[in-house]
């Protein structure tokens, strides 16, 4: 691997634990950062925010006011779901802070009417009722394959764990920024650095034909697909990841 430190991004409704599985064999090439998103895990939920429009803009310039305080200049910036709309979002905010791109089961389409829909009744019921005894339930058998649930059932219960820690606030917050995003694959087109697209084959949520979409409007992309898994691949799969970056990994 090569200088660029590695930016890693985490999914809805989870925080930066997602990646501790993958973090030691990467950070035995190169630095690694894993933060919080506003509201999730450790991340507070920026009060002053609460009367304004969730964007995913907003959680964008979070991340380069990271960059800007551990100074960095450039880094190789991923992300999982959620993570992975954040990254595109930083990519349009700051594109000269991104010296390579990891996509992982994500996708560059906006939300239909009915899933951004489906998104503001959950930001509504989270508000209302807090998450406890129904989001788990409803997310845990759509972000893990059947294969993972069946066979690694101590990961079925570590996504179960995070999502139940997490605060209302910020799971309405994300669900509300996610679908207001736009459509990114123009900002994916008009990009110059290398990309690696990551994708579960058995991911349900944002499936191989939306990796193999983003694959096609990319400049410079390779696109690896993980059997058995579903929409967390670095939970379910973090050996095949954590070996599909470091192979792939631009040269600074």
């Amino acid at each position: 691997m090569a200088d660029l430190p590695l930016v890693l991004l985490h999914a809805y409704p989870l925080d930066a634990r997602m990646w501790n599985a993958v973090r030691g064999p990467l950070s035995a090439h190169t630095r690694v950062i894993t933060p919080d998103q506003r509201g999730m895990g450790r991340s507070p939920f920026p009060e002053s925010d609460a009367a304004s429009e969730p964007s995913l803009d907003d959680a964008a310039r979070d991340v380069v006011a990271l960059l800007d305080r551990l100074e960095l200049d450039r880094v190789v910036l991923g992300g999982c779901s959620m993570g992975g709309y954040l990254t595109m979002a930083v990519l349009r905010a700051a594109p000269e802070r991104v010296g390579g791109l990891v996509l992982v089961d994500t996708k560059a389409e906006a939300d239909g009417d009915e899933a951004r829909a489906n998104r503001l009744s959950v930001a509504e019921r989270a508000e209302s009722e807090g998450i406890g005894g129904w989001l788990a339930d409803a997310m845990v058998p759509n972000l893990l394959s059947g294969h993972t649930r069946e066979h690694q059932p101590e990961v079925a219960a570590l996504v179960r764990e995070l999502i139940e820690s997490q605060q209302p606030a910020g799971v309405a917050w994300a669900q509300r920024a996610m679908a207001a995003r736009p459509d990114s694959t123009d900002t994916l087109r008009q990009s110059d650095v290398p990309a690696l697209v990551l994708v579960g084959q058995q991911d349900g949520l944002t499936p191989p034909d939306a990796a193999r979409a983003m694959v096609d409007a990319l400049p410079d992309a390779r696109l690896v697909e993980i059997p058995n898994a579903g929409h967390l691949t670095p939970l379910e799969a973090p050996d095949a990841v954590a070996t599909a970056i470091t192979d792939w990994y631009p040269a600074g």
